[in-house]
Formats: structure tokens, sequence, C-alpha cells
């Protein structure tokens, strides 16, 4: 029996059908095999490789918006600090002496001064030179009341304190304009000081306290009768709000003590600042 069947086991013919077919299975098993594994591994190549494609771009797209938010933000400090350097040349500049400021080529100025024109933010002179345009006047006088109102609290408690009229100075158009007035409550008689009224920057305390504020000079300025006759003024400069130039002070009908007085314009004037920082 064990003989019969190790002889059986053993073909006599090993090219017979019998073991033919299972040899031709075995070999289309693995081609099969091999075949799957290898359409699997180039499916797997090429959706690897598809993705990275697709990672590639995902962040070659994303590199280019952060660029142009980089370029985007360069022009506008750019045309902010044109304005700037405008404001401050009595007058004007040339495109090339803006090119040379900002440290930047003609055509990159001509670029930036197109649409602050169009806005009104600049305007060309008789002689090609740039100024300031009328627009920022609106946006200046849009932004009044909201300085106003920021200082009015310090200006009620600076009133009340010192028994005069208290104000808040801003310069517009190279002069100091009253932008909010505030008069004491308890007095029998004050100085009626009008918002909105005009002098020149080199008169009045208050001027003079916004031009020594220009050169970092905080201390308490006075003056007599220099705007009207009989009127005393203390005023000092409210620093630190970027792109304000003010002054805090008081006007009244008698001589001042600046030593008393003075501190009390100083608190208002940094409160001012605090306010509106």
């Amino acid at each position: 029996m064990d003989a019969t069947a190790r002889s059986g086991e053993t073909p006599a013919n090993p090219s017979g059908p019998a073991d033919a077919v299972p040899g031709q299975a075995g070999a289309a098993g693995h081609v099969n095999a091999a075949g799957q594994v290898g359409a699997a591994g180039q499916a797997g190549a090429a959706g690897q490789a598809g993705a990275a494609g697709q990672g590639d771009r995902v962040v070659g797209r994303a590199d280019a918006v952060a660029g142009r938010g980089v370029e985007t933000s360069q022009t506008l400090d750019r045309g902010l600090r044109l304005l700037h350097l405008v404001a401050d040349a009595s007058g004007g500049l040339t495109v090339t002496e803006a090119a040379n400021q900002l440290n930047i080529g003609r055509a990159a100025v001509y670029r930036l001064v197109s649409p602050l024109i169009g806005h009104g933010m600049l305007r060309r002179d008789g002689d090609g030179r740039l100024r300031l345009g009328a627009g920022l006047l609106h946006l200046a006088r849009r932004a009044q009341p909201l300085l106003a109102e920021g200082a009015l609290p310090a200006l009620r408690r600076l009133a009340e304190q010192a028994g005069a009229t208290a104000h808040l100075t801003v310069v517009e158009g190279g002069e100091g304009v009253a932008l909010a007035v505030v008069e004491p409550s308890w007095t029998s008689f004050h100085v009626a000081y009008r918002a909105g009224a005009r002098h020149p920057l080199d008169r009045g305390a208050a001027g003079r306290a916004i031009l020594a504020g220009r050169a970092g000079d905080a201390a308490p300025v006075s003056s007599s009768g220099e705007l009207q006759a009989g009127a005393y003024g203390v005023a000092a400069p409210v620093l630190g709000v970027p792109g304000l130039e003010a002054s805090v002070g008081v006007v009244a009908l008698a001589p001042l003590d600046v030593d008393t007085i003075g501190p009390q314009v100083l608190a208002a004037a940094t409160a001012v600042t605090n306010a509106l920082r």
C-alpha cells in the first residue's frame, strides 16, 4: 500500500496532462499575482506622483498668494510714506526727489502717484510738483469728530479745575484750529472761544505749544494778549499720537498761574493722548 501510494505520487510521465494542468495553473497564478502587484504598484506610484504634483501646485499657489500679499503691503507702505514726504515738503516734491527719498525708481513713483491723484490724496501744481490733495482734508474732517469726542472728558475736567475755557487745538493747513472747546460751569465770567477759530501757529499758547511739541518739548507754554487783548493762555502739546499735531490748553480773562495751571494742562494733554492712541 505504501509502495503503491508512493509509486502513484511519482508521475511516470512528467509531461502528462495531469502534471501539465497544475503547472500551467501555477504559472498563470504567478503571472497574475505579479501582474496584480505590478498594476497596484504602478497605480500607487501614479497616485503618489499625482498627489505630489497636486501638493506642489497647492504650495506654489500659496507661495504666489503670499508673494502678492507682501508686494501689496510694500506698495501700500510706499504710498503712505510718499504722502508723509509730500506733507513735510512745504514746496512740494518732484517725482525725482520722491524717488530718491523713497530709494525706488521713478517708474515706481509714477505707479504710486497715479492712484493717489485719482483719489484726491495728491495733486500736481503748475510746475508738476506733487502736493497734498483736497481728499485728505475730507478724511481729516471725517476724523475730527472722533478726535473731539475722545478729548472731551479730559477737557471738561480741565475746565472745571482751572475755572477757564479749555480747548483742543489741531494743525490744519499750517494753522491752529480750535477743534473742541469746553467752558467751565461755575464761573461768573469766562472766555467764549469758538470751535473752528483759526490762528497762526507762532502766536498764542496753543500754537506755540504745538511748535514746541515738534521739537519734543512737552513743557507748558503761556501767552498774554497774543491772539486777543486781555486774554491769557496756557497750553501743552499732545504727544505720542501718530499723525496728530495738537495741543490742549486753557484761556482766561485774568493772568493764569503757570505753576498751578501748568500741571493741570499737562495732565489733560496726557489724558487726551491716552484716549486717542
